[in-house]
Formats: C-alpha cells, structure tokens, sequence
C-alpha cells in the first residue's frame, strides 16, 4: 500500500473534502493527446503533463490519501499542515478535461484535470504542521529516519501529488494521531470539510455528496507509440505506462520480467535520492515468498548505453544508506531501455562489460543487474529479459 500525498490550498481542500476526491492540475493546459497519437501542446508542457499522469498512475485502490494545506497568509495559514487520513476508492486517476464542463472548475478556481476518488479512512480533525513532521528531530537517532520523500520535495520544486515510503508514512500518520490524541473524527454518513478559520477538517450537518464529474479513463498508447515511430524522446510517456500497468496483468511480459511472481506492496515513480536531480524512475517494493525486495528501474527510451550504469550505481547506494535501515529488503536493479538493433557493436560490448563489472562490485549487495529491452509490436509494448 503507497501513501500519496495532494497538496492543496483552503479553497481545494474544503471541495475535495466535500465531494471525497482529489486531482492534480497545470494552470490552462487542456490535454488533446488522450488515446490520441497526437498533439498541438510542447513538448515541455506535453511531458509536464504527462508526469502529472504517471504520478496518478501508480495510485491503486486502498492506498492512503494525505492532504498538504499549503501556507495561505491571506487566510491566516502561516504554515504548511498534512491532514488525514483517507483512501484511494479506485486504481489510477482519470481525466476531467480543462473546458466548460469541467467539475467544480469554478467553486475549487483552479483547472484540477487528474482526479482520484477517495473514501474516508481514518480521518483526524487536526493538522500536523510542516515543522513537527520535516524538522523535528526528538525521537530520531539517526539522518535516515527523516521524511526525505517530502524534504527532497520542498526542495526541489512542487509536485500536487507525491508518493512517500511505507516507514515515512508510518511515522506521518502517527505523528496526525498523536496530534489528535489518537481520537478520530466522527462523522458517519455526513458532509467532511475544511474549516479555514479553525484550520481543523469538521462534520456537516448534511448527507454526503456524490462526486458527478466526468470520468474519463486515461490511455497514453497511442502517443507513446507514435513518439517511439517518430524517433521522439518519450521517458515519460513510458514512465506512465510502467506506473499504470505494472503488477496489473494488463502486460504479463512487463510483470513477469519485473516483478517474477512477487505481489507489489508500495510503487514509486520519480523517486529522490539525493539533494541533487538524481530520481529513480519506478520503483516497486514486492514480496514474493515471505521476503521483500525493492526494485529500482532506470528507464531509457533509446538504447541502453555503460553511462547508464552510473545512474544505477548511486540508487544502489541510496537505498543501502537510506531505505533498508528503515526496512530491511533485497534490492533487485532493473535496466528498461529500447531494443538495441546491433548487438555485434562495440557500443554493446561496453554496455555488458559495464553490465559485468556493475555486478562484480555489487556481488554482496544486490542481485544481478536485469537487462530487459522493448519495442512496439502490433499496437503494444513488448517487453523481453536479455541474458549477457
């Protein structure tokens, strides 16, 4: 089960209380590439876009919901608090595209084109303030208990829907628990919402909403091949499908090669590790036989080359330094990039020497590097494990 944690003002969090959803949204950008293999967007905005839909992508039914009431001095919300706790009603977000007929566009003042819909879990009137949760330090004895999942967030630019760690979200929902006395808020079959001047989540005297927007299902196939005829960098577009269909059955090759059986406890997409820009691109933690391991994926969209393995060596050793201290798993690296066309090259001789040496130095900590390439055949991705 992921945590995913929405950032919202008072306006957007008394309506996704209300209607029990939440969404994801980038100013006045309508999206046209829907099951669609084109686009009139940029390629900048299109990929921004699309990594709004990975993130509500790798959303499954019954993970935990958490809301960020961002500062607001105007409404006298001097700093940031997290609410919970609530659950995800469905697998993925759908779309409610940016037009007319968009939802609640008007009452929440903001175009929210991806939305999820939640159920009341176990929800706390009370807010944990941003302070208590990312730099309070008692009870910690070491770096690597900190939420780094939403302190590498802060730094490094705003994301409406981040994804943080089974022990990160073990600690924040205690942390909302004890703030409340380990008291939940009441409210059976009655209207939630967001007081602005108590900054408290209240009960109304009312029966509850049904959320009446549209629900439209999201599909990137189309644009992603498309992207891959024309020779067009599309990382995202793949980064998206992975999120969305891994652990799915929707492509049993993807989960087999991936994940071998094993049953996905918490998914990732573009998660930190490190102050700098390094993110690994998915990230599953599976169990298969009574034992975990987490599986690092870097993706490519062209053919794999030996840099990539640099990239690969410094998630290996963020996860010993930071995750397994915190909870104890195998790590298993996975390599997805575009089938290469000359396996007789030298380039590829490099990469599987760069392969050989990866696992050398690496024999006691992790498994051995999976290699696994794709391409596109009769209108789907095909995904196939490469022995070296």
């Amino acid at each position: 089960m992921t945590t995913h944690v929405f950032i919202v003002d008072s306006t957007t969090f008394k309506l996704h209380l209300e209607y029990l959803f939440a969404g994801t949204g980038a100013k006045d950008n309508r999206i046209d590439f829907n099951n669609n293999p084109n686009t009139s967007l940029h390629a900048t905005t299109e990929n921004m876009l699309i990594g709004m839909i990975a993130d509500g992508s790798r959303i499954r039914r019954g993970d935990q919901i958490i809301f960020y009431l961002q500062q607001e001095f105007s409404k006298k919300i001097f700093e940031g608090k997290f609410f919970g706790i609530f659950k995800a009603k469905n697998d993925w977000s759908f779309l409610d595209n940016n037009d007319r007929q968009q939802y609640l566009k008007d009452e929440l003042e903001k175009s929210l084109t991806f939305r999820t819909l939640i159920e009341p879990y176990k929800v706390y009137a009370e807010g944990v303030t941003e302070w208590e949760a990312l730099d309070e330090i008692k009870n910690m004895t070491s770096p690597n208990q900190m939420l780094w999942s939403l302190i590498y967030r802060k730094l490094k630019g705003n994301r409406g829907n981040t994804m943080i760690t089974i022990y990160e979200a073990e600690r924040l929902t205690q942390l909302i628990r004890n703030k409340n006395n380990r008291t939940e808020l009441n409210c059976p079959n009655k209207v939630l919402s967001f007081d602005a001047v108590e900054q408290k989540i209240v009960c109304l005297n009312e029966r509850q909403r049904t959320y009446a927007g549209r629900q439209e299902e999201i599909n990137l196939v189309p644009r992603l091949i498309a992207k891959y005829q024309a020779g067009n960098s599309f990382e995202s577009h793949l980064q998206a499908y992975i999120t969305k269909n891994l652990g799915k059955g929707t492509n049993s090759g993807l989960d087999d090669l991936i994940l071998n059986g094993a049953q996905i406890e918490w998914l990732g997409n573009e998660v930190s590790c490190g102050v700098g820009m390094q993110r690994i691109d998915v990230m599953p933690s599976a169990i298969k036989d009574e034992q975990r391991v987490l599986i690092p994926i870097e993706l490519k969209a062209v053919e794999a080359d030996e840099r990539n393995i640099i990239q690969i060596q410094r998630y290996v050793d963020w996860i010993e330094q930071y995750y397994i201290s915190n909870r104890q798993c195998d790590i298993q690296p996975v390599l997805v990039a575009k089938k290469m066309t000359n396996k007789q090259s030298d380039a590829h001789q490099r990469l599987i020497d760069s392969f050989n040496h990866f696992n050398k130095t690496n024999k006691s900590r992790c498994g051995k590097l999976k290699y696994v390439e794709f391409e596109v055949r009769n209108s789907d991705l095909i995904f196939e494990g490469i022995s070296y």
